[in-house]
């Protein structure tokens, strides 16, 4: 694994995140809810999946950041999004937003960018097709896999970085990381990481956690991706498929955090 943070302060926001142990609010879809979960425990953070409503402002006055994935949407969980986020950015409250699937519809690309327009998200993490989308609607994604590599999305990442103000991550073979003027980058992790569900939105919770105990944007999600990569490469060095693969992620994501 390479990246352009250096190690020390890599380390530093593992021990932020196990001293601090953050509570991340995820508002997150029903495929990937075990796998954030689990993934936000083995680098310390305190995980709490909800998306009620009625509930929405007093679990936002509690939490250190809210995660909000619309990989599995309905009109009512977009009022909980609404709601949680528009709470949270009069709290001050870090907001990752991961635009699952934008660009596969329509619909789909309105619910992101209504989210971006009225909760003001300070980081949003998708891959190479859904990046694009945000900034060109004509844009298609291969449902919620990306049909483009990061490469080919650095320059749409930049231009909605400038647009939003919020941190971009591209999800891809390299990670890259922009604030529109400035790019950080993370090399490494494993071929085998697409064939397990849910890693980019397990990437979205720990850059919630990471910016639950980090001010600096960049360094937060940077740090995320970082710790992504690494224990994906330790984890596929044993792995004899993706079932293996996904437990022995978590495995190497806790001994990281925790040795």
């Amino acid at each position: 694994m390479k990246t352009t943070i250096p190690s020390d302060v890599l380390s530093a926001v593992i021990t932020a995140l196990r001293t601090k142990s953050p509570l991340v609010h995820n508002i997150t879809n029903y495929v990937v809810m075990n796998n954030s979960a689990n993934a936000l425990l083995a680098v310390g953070a305190s995980p709490v999946m909800a998306h009620w409503v009625s509930e929405m402002e007093e679990m936002t006055a509690i939490a250190g950041a809210l995660v909000i994935n619309i990989g599995t949407l309905d009109d009512k969980w977009i009022e909980g999004m609404l709601a949680a986020g528009k709470a949270a950015h009069r709290r001050g409250t870090p907001i990752v937003l991961d635009p699952v699937g934008a660009g596969a519809t329509s619909q789909r690309t309105a619910a992101a960018m209504k989210i971006i327009e009225e909760c003001h998200p300070d980081i949003i993490r998708g891959n190479a097709s859904e990046i694009m989308a945000l900034v060109d609607a004509s844009v298609k994604s291969k449902g919620v896999d990306s049909s483009a590599s990061s490469d080919d999305a650095l320059e749409s990442a930049k231009r909605l970085a400038e647009d939003t103000g919020a941190v971009i991550v591209i999800s891809g073979e390299t990670d890259y990381i922009t604030n529109g003027s400035e790019v950080y980058t993370v090399e490494g992790g494993s071929p085998v990481m697409t064939s397990v569900t849910g890693m980019g939105c397990t990437a979205t919770a720990i850059v919630g956690a990471c910016a639950a105990v980090v001010a600096d944007r960049m360094v937060a999600a940077t740090a995320a991706m970082a710790l992504m990569s690494l224990a994906g490469e330790r984890a596929a060095a044993y792995s004899r498929g993706n079932g293996s693969m996904q437990i022995n992620f978590l495995d190497e994501l806790y001994k990281i955090c925790h040795e």
